[in-house]
């Protein structure tokens, strides 16, 4: 057999896989940035990446959704990597995909003075709309894969309060809180309520376009320090909170205090006034999931207004 098949042969057997959590955002929403301490919960849901080494010295990529069918692939040269080639106009996840990948390299120079090639195939295990975490667990697969810090690359690449890559990296509840000097804070908690029969997660199916709250929090910044004490007490009752009827009170405090800094009516209010329980936006206030505690199995309830998508506790949460 030829030296080059025998290497390629080689090669093929040198193959890494790597796995990351999705998330849900409990407590928290915008004010993480503000330095609040929020509650998050890793899912059953995440995404795998897996790297092969190939001969030629470029990336190979491609992307499956959870149904196995291809979402996104393409070719980089290591070149178009190192000088971050512009892509945004021709295809703008290419572009992103550049950015993580440039950025990458500044943190491990070892990545791209490699003699090889890499053959890269991620695999989401939900639905890319469900907004559980396609870009955060992407990030945190790439800085296993390369050994770099997860939280620095999302900041120097995308952006945000890094809650999402302490998912990622977690398989239990966490709090996350950023210091004076925004460093992450994670801590491990023990978040088993007895309750979690009555919690389910609901997807909207409706992505809004979030512009006009995050003006308006962004406005507010000097009036909410004292917002931001209450929401990290809320999220400190939460973990312990013996009780359904405790925990109900505590989310429609918070609910209260977001709507109020954003600026808009709570998904309760818009879109399901008449039910009976509590209903909690999570993250963004996007329109991906919402948390809903009830006594009684609302089932019914949300697919008879058209919203099929409905998880129990147990189903989404990786406990």
């Amino acid at each position: 057999m030829p030296l080059r098949a025998l290497r390629a042969l080689w090669l093929n057997i040198m193959t890494n896989k790597f796995y990351s959590n999705g998330k849900l955002l409990i407590t928290g929403e915008y004010l993480v940035l503000n330095g609040a301490k929020a509650l998050a919960l890793p899912t059953k849901f995440g995404q795998s990446l897996e790297v092969s080494s190939i001969v030629e010295k470029k990336i190979i990529w491609t992307s499956f959704d959870t149904n196995k069918s291809i979402w996104f692939e393409t070719e980089l040269s290591f070149e178009d990597i190192v000088l971050r080639k512009d892509f945004e106009e021709e295809h703008p996840i290419k572009h992103t995909l550049v950015e993580i990948l440039h950025q990458a390299n500044l943190q491990n120079p070892d990545f791209l003075a490699s003699e090889t090639g890499f053959k890269i195939e991620t695999e989401l295990t939900f639905p890319r709309n469900w907004g559980l975490g396609t870009s955060s667990t992407l990030i945190n697969n790439i800085a296993q894969w390369l050994q770099i810090d997860a939280f620095e690359l999302l900041r120097k690449s995308f952006g945000g309060s890094g809650y999402d890559i302490a998912c990622a990296q977690h398989n239990s509840a966490i709090t996350y809180q950023l210091s004076e000097e925004e460093k992450p804070i994670v801590e491990v908690v023990d978040f088993t309520p007895n309750y979690t029969e009555n919690i389910y997660f609901v997807y909207l199916n409706k992505k809004q376009n979030s512009r006009h709250a995050i003006q308006n929090y962004m406005n507010k910044q000097q009036f909410l320090t004292k917002k931001t004490a209450t929401i990290s007490e809320i999220t400190n009752r939460m973990v312990l909170s013996p009780n359904f009827e405790s925990t109900t009170d505590l989310l429609e405090h918070h609910e209260i205090i977001l709507s109020d800094i954003l600026e808009m009516e709570t998904v309760k209010e818009r879109l399901f006034h008449d039910f009976k329980g509590t209903i909690k936006s999570l993250g963004a206030w996007g329109g991906d999931f919402v948390m809903v505690l009830s006594k009684e199995n609302p089932t019914h309830y949300f697919t008879s207004k058209g919203y099929d998508t409905i998880l129990t506790y147990e189903e989404m949460i990786l406990i």
